[in-house]
């Protein structure tokens, strides 16, 4: 019979003398501790950052993505708590990831970056009019220059796509607007 010690970090099961099957419903928990830096420092998952959780949760993904391919992936808005160093390198991991020769997926996503919308391949926009959501295609520049002017309009305290729609959250509006796809 497996056994198994549980501490802060989680379960770590124990085999049974001479055997290296252990029964799923042994575990009781998982931990997982992550580093970001030379310094060798582990973090629990409850000391990290919004954007460090979101590096560990797409990590996760993407490595299981590697062993157990889909088709494709949707993200809502999975930049939106990285910085735009890691948003580069998520975009260009993404990039790769849909051109790869031996195991290529499609990526559907929703962002307010120009990160991701500068390594995709096709745009949609969903536009809000007369109480009526259409999905319309558009082009990369018209894209980028969409999310070049809702940061603009943010960082004055205004929204583009709130003053269009005339009503509802700046940000739930913005969220009609704009759809990259890899």
């Amino acid at each position: 019979e497996a056994q198994s010690d549980v501490s802060e970090e989680g379960a770590v099961a124990k085999p049974p003398a001479g055997s290296r099957n252990i029964p799923a419903d042994s575990y009781r928990g998982i931990g997982i501790k992550v580093w970001f830096s030379d310094s060798g420092e582990n973090f629990m998952m409850s000391q990290l950052s919004g954007g460090q959780k979101a590096l560990v949760a797409l990590a996760l993904i993407f490595a299981i993505q590697r062993c157990d391919p889909a088709p494709f992936y949707i993200f809502d808005e999975l930049d939106q708590a990285l910085d735009s160093t890691y948003r580069q390198a998520v975009a260009n991991l993404i990039h790769r990831q849909s051109v790869d020769e031996d195991n290529p997926a499609q990526f559907i996503m929703s962002t307010f970056r120009p990160e991701l919308v500068a390594v995709s391949d096709n745009f949609y926009r969903i536009a809000f009019r007369n109480r009526e959501s259409r999905v319309e295609s558009t082009n990369k520049p018209a894209a980028l220059k969409f999310i070049a002017d809702e940061e603009k309009k943010l960082s004055s305290g205004g929204s583009a796509a709130a003053e269009a729609v005339g009503r509802g959250s700046a940000r739930d509006s913005r969220k009609r607007k704009s759809v990259a796809v890899e």
